[in-house]
């Protein structure tokens, strides 16, 4: 207990059920860990990982004294993960990630290792608004952990960024000074069987623009017949919301949805347009349905509470995709443009979110 500091209970927060794998990044002492151990039961595994060898050592000692054997403690940092891709179904962490210097880093390596639909419990400390360095400092000879805190909105901007969806951010303990103990929970975007959604990266690029090119040439797709280079792609597209949909077996890009502003006046903030191209050889296999109901849900997180969409009439598949996940016909734009010869129709599609924007 005495190696255990902490700012909440993330066994509790996380719900773990029998038969399950968890992490516990900046295990301590261990006793997360061991706790966890007995939740998820013989069935289940529990990795503790820590920076400091003595901390690890310590653990093992606690595991062995507790008679805990489907416990591992690892060393490491929570930014270099050394577990493989898709291993765990829960991280969990206790007043870590607000230490540490590279909080991208960290959320994205817990992304990482976490399987599709994987969850995400933390507890940890945050802050009200910006702190000045006085402030942190006497609020850190009180209760500690406070250096790397961040304000509530700064966490949720970082956990959409890695490609959580489902955030929940509850304040819970006031310490004063502006300081507040929190539980985080967020979800790593489910797919089907050998699918996973993800944050789109540069290094998806050449994939990316072969299959909106594809789609292009099917005549359905959109007015341009050329796709743009990666330069003005990435230009026209909000950075936060952007994912692609991965074969896991392969490391294939099959198919990505983005988004547009429609406005840069404040008050279509939360208005986007959107975009999503599966791989002609991979549809009808519900990629497209898995990538817009992620970004729907991402979208919502993002603060998002319109998304729109124009479609060919003669995109019967699209439209009925866009139907059966809560978009509306608003309207019909008649001969808008010519294409390929022809003046063509495009559908106007809107979905209102029910939780943002009320």
């Amino acid at each position: 207990m005495r190696a255990s500091l902490g700012c909440g209970n993330p066994v509790n927060v996380a719900s773990l059920h029998e038969g399950e794998t968890v992490l516990d990044l900046g295990s301590g002492g261990g006793i997360d860990v061991l706790l966890s151990a007995r939740r998820v039961g013989p069935a289940g595994t529990v990795y503790g990982l820590d920076a400091s060898l003595d901390m690890i050592a310590l653990a093992r000692r606690n595991a062995e004294q507790a008679g805990v054997t489907n416990a591992e403690f690892l060393h490491g940092t929570i930014e270099r993960v050394p577990l493989p891709d898709h291993w765990v179904d829960v991280v969990i962490s206790n007043c870590v990630i607000d230490l540490s210097g590279d909080k991208a880093a960290a959320l994205a390596k817990a992304l990482r290792v976490l399987r599709p639909g994987g969850r995400f419990g933390v507890s940890d400390v945050v802050v009200d608004g910006e702190l000045d360095s006085e402030c942190r400092r006497v609020a850190g000879q009180r209760i500690g952990c406070v250096a790397g805190a961040l304000p509530v909105a700064a966490c949720r901007e970082l956990l959409v960024g890695a490609g959580f969806v489902g955030m929940r951010i509850a304040l819970t303990t006031d310490h004063g000074d502006g300081v507040r103990s929190a539980i985080v929970q967020a979800v790593k975007p489910a797919a089907g069987p050998g699918l996973e959604i993800r944050p789109m990266l540069q290094s998806d690029a050449e994939q990316v623009l072969a299959i909106y090119q594809a789609g292009l040439d099917t005549g359905q797709a959109g007015f341009e017949t050329t796709a743009p280079s990666w330069e003005g792609f990435t230009a026209g597209k909000l950075a936060h919301l952007r994912y692609v949909a991965v074969d896991t077996a392969t490391d294939q890009v099959v198919g990505w949805v983005a988004a547009s502003p429609v406005s840069a006046r404040p008050v279509y903030a939360g208005v986007v347009e959107h975009s999503v191209y599966v791989h002609p050889g991979c549809q009808a296999h519900g990629i497209g349905r898995a990538l817009l109901e992620e970004f729907i849900a991402a979208s919502e997180d993002a603060g998002i509470w319109t998304i729109q969409a124009g479609v060919f009439p003669g995109n019967t598949a699209s439209l009925a995709l866009h139907d059966r996940l809560g978009f509306r016909v608003v309207g019909t734009r008649e001969r808008v443009g010519c294409h390929r010869g022809l003046w063509r129709d495009v559908v106007l599609l809107e979905r209102r979110s029910a939780v943002t924007g009320q």
